[in-house]
This record gives structure tokens, sequence and C-alpha cells, in this order.
């Protein structure tokens, strides 16, 4: 059914209807101050407006009011259907993260590059989560709180700079900022997703308080640890294999999400990478049903623009106002 957002406009209906009877037209001789107001005018009074112009006004103004007070179609409510799910990713962006030891669509490229093209896909799959988003190396920052604007999520990942943060890895910091945020939500939603090439080296809590935390705040946490197990490298005595991803601490990441009911991923390629957000992808959303939702449709342009006609009409030189005669 229409309805009107304003419908105190309308007190503003008599107002021309007051003003000119409160507002008495003043005469020109006595505008001018001259001294013989029988010489200022060579004909009578001001006439009246044509009916025909006077009725257009009249609906000109009812028009214009009726837009002012913004008239609404309320269209049926619409129950708004939620996952149930809250997901904090967690990445490292520590300096390790620009070794490129990874391959994507045939090329080289860097931890954080596979990370940040598969991670957008998983955001993007995301419809009816809410997200937030943790950046960390030496320290843990939150830079998206949980929304359900995945595009937010998306532009802050694709915006992040390996070593912004500092360039060693406090693991434990960042999924204690993870468990702070998802605290208040429904405990069957909390999600934290981990991903992080290295061994927690920084930060003022260690990663098994930090997941004593979030077990007690009732937080699964997926934890999945990024880098190849070989690296051909080049120095002074030639090429030589190397094991890039020497330092990641594979039995505390297991721990973390053994603790937690979550599971670990290990991923030593972006097909690794893909399958690990794939997985946790497949979990069961919770379903809910968030309040019902009435959609608004705005109606005032079309009073608005039949007043605009309405005036123009009144406007036209057959409907102008005329003096009488002398």
């Amino acid at each position: 059914m229409p309805e009107f957002a304003w419908p105190w406009v309308f007190v503003a209906l008599p107002l021309p209807w007051l003003l000119r009877h409160v507002l008495r037209p003043v005469r020109p001789a006595q505008a001018l101050n001259l001294p013989h107001p029988g010489l200022a005018l060579a004909q009578g009074p001001m006439g009246r407006a044509p009916f025909a112009a006077t009725a257009l006004l009249v609906l000109a103004w009812l028009c214009l009011v009726t837009a002012a007070a913004r008239p609404q179609w309320l269209g049926p409510p619409e129950p708004q259907r939620r996952s149930g799910r809250a997901t904090m990713l967690a990445v490292d962006l520590s300096g390790s993260m620009s070794l490129d030891d990874m391959e994507l669509a045939g090329r080289q490229v860097t931890r954080f590059t596979a990370v940040e093209a598969i991670a957008g896909d998983f955001i993007d799959r995301r419809v009816g989560d809410e997200l937030g988003l943790i950046l960390f190396g030496s320290q843990a920052y939150l830079v998206t709180p949980l929304t359900y604007d995945l595009d937010a999520v998306r532009a802050q990942l694709h915006g992040a700079v390996v070593g912004l943060p500092g360039r060693e890895t406090a693991i434990g910091d960042a999924l204690a900022v993870a468990v702070k945020r998802l605290a208040d939500m429904p405990e069957q939603a909390r999600v934290a997703v981990l991903l992080t090439d290295g061994v927690n080296n920084a930060g003022s809590i260690s990663p098994r308080e930090a997941a004593r935390a979030a077990k007690a705040a009732g937080v699964k946490v997926y934890t999945i640890g990024i880098g190849a197990t070989a690296m051909r490298v080049d120095d002074l005595f030639g090429a030589h294999t190397v094991n890039p991803s020497a330092d990641l601490d594979v039995s505390m990441l297991t721990d973390i999400a053994n603790q937690t009911g979550g599971r670990f991923f290990r991923a030593t390629d972006t097909r690794q990478l893909a399958d690990a957000y794939r997985a946790i992808d497949q979990l069961e959303p919770v379903p809910q049903e968030g309040a019902a939702l009435r959609p608004r449709y705005e109606l005032f342009r079309w009073p608005l623009i039949a007043s605009l006609v309405l005036l123009a009409l009144a406007a036209l030189p057959g409907l102008t106002w005329r003096r009488s005669a002398a």
C-alpha cells in the first residue's frame, strides 16, 4: 500500500491562501511613497487571474506538497536469508610471503600473489556470510570488521602490501584478534581461517594460548600452511635445491586446528591452496532467517513532474494574469 514518509508536510497546503489573506498587496503609490497617489497609475488595480490559471496553480501546489511528503509504495515483506556464519580471514603479510615459489597460470608468482588470487575467489563465494579481514606480520591489524560487504573485504586484500605490518610473524596475536571479533557472534557461526608460511616469532600472545582462548570462545579455526617444499636457487657455487618452507611450524598449526575442532591444510602449490579453500567453502552454513524487510519504492518523481507540467501550462500566454480596465 502507498504511504507518505513525511506526512507532516501537508500542513503547508493552506500556506498560499494564508499569505494571500494575511499579507495585503500594497498599492503602487504607497510602495513608491508618492505625494499624490492618484497620479501614480493611469489604470485601475490588478485584476484577478483567469479561473483556468488559478486552478492549474492550485493543482501544481498540491502536487508539489505531495512530492515533498515523499510518497512511497511498500512491497510485501521479504525475509532476509543469511548463512548464519561469521568468518574472519587472517592472512600473513610477513617478509617471507614475497618468496616466488608458487605457480599461477603457468608463471612463477609470490606466495601472497597466489593467496590474493585464490582467497579472492573464496571471498566471492561467501555471499550471505559476514566476513572480516586481519592482516598480520610483526603485529596484527583488523583491516575489515565483520561485514556483508564482500567488495570491501576483497578491496582491502588486493590493496595489502607484503611487509607493511612488519617482516616477522605474530600468529598468536592474529588469532587472538580474530577470537575477540567473533566472540559476540552466535557460537555455531564462529569460524576463523588463518593462513601463514612461517613460525610464530613476534607478538605478545603465543599461538597455543590463542588456541585455548579460541576453544573457550567456541571459535573453530582452520589453518593453512603455504609454501613449496623445494625451490631451485642460484648462488656462487651454482644452482641447488632448498626447502623454502623449512621454518613452517606444521605441528603448531595442526594443534591449533585440532584444539578448536577445525582442520589443518598444507598448500605446497596453488592447486592445494585452492583445494584448502574449497574444503572450507563446503562447510554447512547454519540457516537463519533475519528480520523481514519491506522494499520501498520512491514515487515522489511523479507528483514533482506533474507540478512542473502544471506550472508550465499556467504560464501559457492565454492563461497569464491580466489587468482590468481603468
